[in-house]
């Protein structure tokens, strides 16, 4: 057995100080406590007690490069004698604008942001204030961030869930004010006649449609066969706007993201997360004449942190290794990620185990259900958690660290090694599983 008796000390002094001893409630979901980290290195993780970790959580997404990529730190160190933030504008900021709007789909214009919550705040009201609409769709078992207008219905329990062809709007927290659940219309993802039926019974009442191309937070569920395209034409039918949320499907599952990978375009996206390979950023990006709003009508969106010097350094250092020779980096990922999915898949059938392994090579999930491939949230409430969550355990005790939902993510650092090292413990962890 691991030890993490210097780890358990840390969290019963960070409690003291700290409220619930983390900086973020996601960070509660580790075993026993909440670990702590020493340092990280490409695909390794090293916590205060020396336990090495494979790490398939990788910042929950952002450390697309593995852990301290060399070439960004050097740029990010280059850029600190420059300063960090100069409430004024500053050269690298107009090189990366450019940059992205040339490598993603529909970005005539981006504006920076510093988190994906606020991203997604500013997308939303750029929409409302395009179409003079207040209401905004979104899919249930979609996640947005935490923020008051967007954290609804991203994990609901059924029985506060109501009929599946017309879902209730659930709260995700206490202390949001039940007034923000008026401006939200839910709706089951993947079925356009869901989407259809929800856009008619708020005709010109929806102002943006938004959601994850695909469903990552719900178990990396992919959109079905022309879904988006079906999603892109009803919101023009109704005249709302289609908004994506490509906060960890952006610069991951491609260079242009979802979008490029699906060849549909829509007319907001938000990224974040892997776009500075690890450092805070996050941007919005899409039609000129939507984004034009923050001028044109004076919609108000700011940040003290937006554009710093070292996110603009980060990004633009990342982007040169993502870019290079034609995006052969991701050639490379998406191989040892399939390599990855394909043994895992054979594991699950050498043990006897019901496990399913869905998802893309960048990112994917692990469901323990002897059904079909689920579809959309309901599907994925339905898969065997406590299995899943025995197979976290087992997987950390043999030194890999994946989400305890199920969800891995892949670096440029994951390469075949680590990946036959991964397989190897999966296959050990499988079996405590079967004799447990």
């Amino acid at each position: 057995m691991r030890s993490y008796t210097k780890s358990i000390a840390l969290y019963e002094k960070s409690r003291k100080h700290m409220a619930g001893g983390v900086s973020s409630n996601i960070r509660y979901a580790s075993v026993p406590v909440p670990l702590f980290f020493a340092r990280g290195e490409g695909a390794r993780l090293y916590d205060v007690d020396g336990n090495v970790h494979i790490d398939y959580v990788l910042g929950n997404g952002p450390a697309i490069l593995g852990h301290a990529p060399k070439k960004v730190v050097d740029a990010v160190a280059a850029s600190l004698v420059e300063g960090q933030v100069f409430a004024a504008q500053h050269p690298r900021e107009a090189e990366l604008a450019e940059r992205l709007s040339r490598l993603l789909p529909g970005a005539e214009v981006v504006r920076f942001a510093t988190s994906g919550t606020e991203a997604v705040l500013m997308a939303m009201r750029l929409a409302r204030a395009f179409t003079n609409r207040s209401k905004i769709l979104k899919f249930e078992g979609h996640y947005h961030g935490w923020s008051d207008q967007a954290f609804i219905s991203t994990k609901p329990s059924l029985n506060e869930a109501g009929p599946a062809d017309a879902p209730v709007p659930v709260a995700g927290s206490p202390g949001m004010p039940p007034s923000v659940l008026d401006d939200v219309v839910v709706c089951g993802w993947n079925d356009l006649d869901l989407l259809e039926q929800a856009l008619e019974r708020h005709r010109g009442e929806v102002a943006g449609v938004i959601m994850e191309p695909v469903m990552v937070n719900g178990g990396a569920i992919p959109p079905l066969p022309g879904y988006l395209e079906g999603v892109r034409d009803l919101c023009r039918k109704h005249g709302a706007l289609f908004i994506c949320d490509e906060v960890i499907t952006g610069f991951r599952v491609a260079l242009g993201g979802a979008q490029a990978k699906y060849g549909v375009t829509a007319d907001l996206v938000i990224y974040a997360k892997a776009v500075a390979a690890g450092f805070p950023l996050a941007l919005v990006a899409g039609r000129r004449d939507v984004m034009d709003t923050l001028l044109d009508k004076g919609v108000m969106h700011g940040g003290t942190y937006n554009g710093n010097v070292q996110s603009m350094a980060a990004a633009l250092a990342a982007l040169d290794i993502l870019e290079a020779d034609n995006g052969a980096i991701y050639r490379g990922m998406e191989a040892c990620g399939q390599r990855l999915m394909e043994g895992l898949t054979l594991l699950g059938a050498k043990h006897g185990l019901a496990m399913l392994v869905q998802g893309m090579p960048a990112i994917f999930q692990t469901f323990f259900t002897s059904a079909a491939a689920p579809r959309n949230y309901r599907d994925s409430m339905a898969t065997d958690r406590d299995a899943m969550l025995s197979f976290h355990a087992a997987l950390q005790e043999e030194g890999v660290r994946v989400q305890q939902g199920g969800r891995w993510f892949l670096s440029t650092a994951h390469d075949k090694p680590v990946i036959d090292e991964t397989l190897a413990a999966a296959d050990r962890a499988m079996a405590k599983m079967v004799r447990h």
